[in-house]
């Protein structure tokens, strides 16, 4: 794999110990990697299907209103970007909590604190149906953002130390494709329930799906073998996450994975507005089913790693970047087909984008690994309370073609940092070359 993509890559730490003979006095290191999961290893496919039910969990709760917005605009007489709130609202709770519960995951351990988080936000997504205003609804969401935030701060963290180096990234990839899971059954099932039932018994069906996956993943998931306790105070922790920030690499991880949220926040937050005006008039339930796209993001983070490998990182954002700009295009259409092979586009260059960023942090970061996670978790979420709010304000104020032009801007500023990181390495490696020259 190409050192340096996108600022970040590094080599493989999984070298082979070397061999001593029969009578020599030395014996060989042991292999660091040897306990941990391997893909057909014991416990790989406990542990995939546990991080798999706790990605569809989290993505099905953290936008469980995203699909309802025209029908709670509707229903609680306030304009699209005002309701666009339930869903930032949640993102930016989840963006608050991701770092300090971090903290917590390396005191207490990733999967204890995963559990609790998955148990917490379905025991909020039961209460949720029953706000009784749109202040209280986004109260709610904000408090099960932070509930949801123990997720994606142990989740990545937990997989870097209990799964093998080279099997990361499709560990992750199959983790990010529960998200997508998760995104389009919440999205599809709320859609349909709405229609039936309204949006308040929509909400309620998510909070049912959420205990079953809390469930699922308590039963599945291994025990860590490989944590290691360790207490980290406000003043580490402000150490470690500075170490981090100052970081150059890691930095642009962080704001590309921003920038890919925030296009991907502000189209689904506002799609919804658009199918149900004209020239569409698409009916609720059928809004809802549109987001079987999703499934599209289930196959290109799943494959992640095969893209990466052949293509590189940096060719892989590069791939990211290009795909989703051209679905933003397709989307400018009044046709229903060109508008949904848009959508697929957008989807499948998301989550490829975000699968390799991930996964690029968690091989990055040397110590602390968690609250690497974390603040790229951070900056992710951040993007998409951002995308969701301006993307709905785009929107209202000059409609789909103003949220488009956000999106085109997001993926312009994540493609420039990309090119920086291109021109960088090869910068280097001529520097290499003339002075093994010399």
């Amino acid at each position: 794999m190409p050192p340096a993509d996108t600022g970040a890559s590094v080599t493989d730490r999984a070298a082979a110990s070397p061999q001593s003979s029969p009578d020599s006095s030395t014996t060989a290191a042991p292999d660091p990697e040897a306990g941990k999961l391997r893909p057909g290893g014991p416990g790989y496919r406990r542990m995939s299907f546990a991080l798999f039910a706790a990605g569809v969990a989290t993505f099905a709760l953290l936008y469980s209103t995203q699909a309802l917005l025209p029908a709670i605009s509707a229903d609680l007489g306030v304009s699209p970007d005002q309701a666009s709130w339930t869903v930032s609202a949640a993102t930016f709770g989840l963006a608050l909590g991701v770092i300090p519960l971090s903290a917590v995951s390396e005191r207490f351990g990733r999967r204890t604190l995963m559990t609790w988080s998955l148990a917490v936000a379905a025991l909020l997504a039961m209460l949720v149906p029953f706000a009784p205003s749109l202040g209280a609804l986004i109260a709610l969401r904000s408090i099960q953002g932070v509930a949801l935030a123990g997720l994606p701060a142990s989740a990545m963290a937990f997989l870097a130390e209990e799964v093998r180096a080279k099997a990361l990234v499709a560990a992750i990839g199959l983790f990010v494709a529960g998200n997508s899971i998760g995104g389009m059954s919440g999205r599809i099932v709320t859609g349909w329930v709405a229609q039936a039932w309204g949006w308040r018994t929509a909400l309620a069906a998510v909070g049912v799906l959420a205990v079953v996956c809390a469930v699922v993943f308590r039963l599945l998931v291994p025990k860590a073998r490989h944590f290691v306790s360790r207490s980290v105070g406000p003043r580490a922790l402000a150490r470690t996450l500075g170490s981090h920030l100052a970081d150059p690499l890691l930095r642009r991880l962080y704001a590309i994975g921003g920038l890919f949220m925030t296009v991907f926040g502000a189209v689904y937050t506002v799609i919804g507005y658009r199918l149900v005006s004209e020239p569409f008039n698409l009916p609720q339930g059928i809004v809802g089913s549109i987001f079987v796209v999703y499934l599209v993001g289930t196959v290109s983070s799943a494959a992640a790693g095969k893209l990466v490998a052949r293509v590189g990182r940096r060719g892989a954002l590069y791939l990211a970047v290009g795909t989703t700009s051209t679905g933003l295009l397709l989307t400018l259409s009044d046709s229903v087909g060109a508008v949904l092979a848009g959508l697929i586009l957008i989807t499948a260059g998301f989550f490829a984008g975000h699968a390799v960023a991930s996964s690029s942090v968690s091989r990055t970061a040397k110590t602390a690994r968690a609250q690497a996670s974390a603040l790229y978790q951070c900056a992710y979420y951040v993007g998409s309370s951002l995308g969701g709010a301006l993307g709905a304000a785009a929107f209202h104020a000059v409609g789909w073609e103003g949220t488009v032009l956000l999106g085109l801007a997001a993926l312009l500023g994540a493609a420039s940092i990309t090119l920086y990181a291109t021109r960088k390495a090869v910068a280097e490696r001529r520097l290499l070359h003339l002075e093994k020259a010399a």
